[in-house]
């Protein structure tokens, strides 16, 4: 599974090759990719710091370049993309229009680009236990979240509408992203990128963390959407963003505001560290010295994750 393509099949209008090679064709034709070297820089440190010396291969990320489907839009939000645990590959696609198969705008793409590759080294450097259950795989943790045999998680779904969450896959994806998006943001600012107009002033907004509660209540207006974009696949891209971000991002940022207060960002670096290292302990003494005991469990854990195993399904 991990020697063989077994990924892009599932795009069959999609060319994808290995970003290693995107790139260097990239340079090759003087597409403007700085940002994303830019943002290379700033990463590698910052996530070696975090226990995260060794960041996800380029030959192992499959970039899409081009699609044959009519009006196709590819970018961060493109649907059935990321990263895939067993095989330890991301699939992520070209920002913005994909029929001719180059860059426009180069560096709004490079963004894109270095907000999905840092989003997907977090997913490849996150601790990860397996089991088997019969013929089947299954993951048992992941980070700090854990699934028992039956596939109960350790924390419940959230809430629909909930403006926070209490849920481990959120915080680890919201943690993933704000990460990224920091990274992507301060690329931006180094390189001296500027908004666009339009889907890409969106774009823009969203790979850089800018996104506000007006720009995910225009995002869920379908009238506003189609009209700034080029195509349905595109509007249905914008959908998806404001969607993401008021489920992840708005919900990881409300819940480390409420938890961590002023410390916020201390919290955040923690959770970081310990999605790396699969190790609860510092991330429970942080919460239970400002929370009491417990306080893990009073924040995360499902009444039913400890009940009665049923029946495997």
């Amino acid at each position: 599974m991990r020697t063989a393509d077994t990924l892009s099949g599932d795009h069959p209008n999609v060319t994808f090759l290995p970003l290693s090679v995107v790139l260097r064709r990239w340079g090759d034709a003087g597409v403007d990719a700085g940002p994303f070297q830019y943002g290379l820089a700033i990463l590698r440190p910052r996530y070696a710091a975090l226990g995260l010396p060794r960041l996800l291969p380029l030959d192992r990320v499959l970039y899409g370049i081009q699609s044959t489907a009519p009006g196709a839009f590819g970018g961060f939000h493109h649907p059935n993309q990321g990263y895939r645990h067993l095989q330890m590959r991301p699939l992520i696609t070209t920002y913005g229009p994909m029929g001719t198969g180059f860059p426009e705008p180069s560096e709004l793409v490079a963004l894109d680009l270095l907000r999905a590759y840092a989003h997907d080294c977090l997913h490849y450097g996150s601790y990860r236990s397996y089991r088997l259950r019969g013929d089947e795989v299954v993951r048992t943790q992941y980070g700090v979240n854990f699934r028992r045999h039956d596939g109960r998680t350790y924390s419940a779904p959230d809430l629909a509408g909930s403006p926070t969450t209490r849920n481990l896959g959120v915080v680890m994806e919201g943690a993933c992203d704000r990460e990224a998006r920091r990274i992507t943001r301060e690329a931006a600012r180094q390189h001296g990128v500027q908004q666009w107009a339009g889907i890409d002033r969106s774009a823009y907004r969203d790979v850089t963390g800018l996104l506000d509660r007006a720009d995910v209540e225009a995002l869920a207006q379908p009238e506003i959407c189609d009209a700034v974009s080029p195509s349905p696949a595109a509007a249905a891209f914008l959908g998806s963003n404001g969607r993401y971000q008021a489920s992840v991002n708005a919900r990881y940022a409300t819940f480390l505001d409420e938890i961590g207060r002023d410390e916020a960002d201390d919290l955040h670096d923690v959770v970081l560290t310990a999605m790396i290292s699969g190790q609860l302990s510092a991330l429970s003494a942080w919460l239970r010295e400002r929370r009491g005991p417990k306080a893990f469990e009073s924040l995360f854990l499902s009444p039913v994750y400890f009940g009665p195993i049923g029946p495997a399904t």
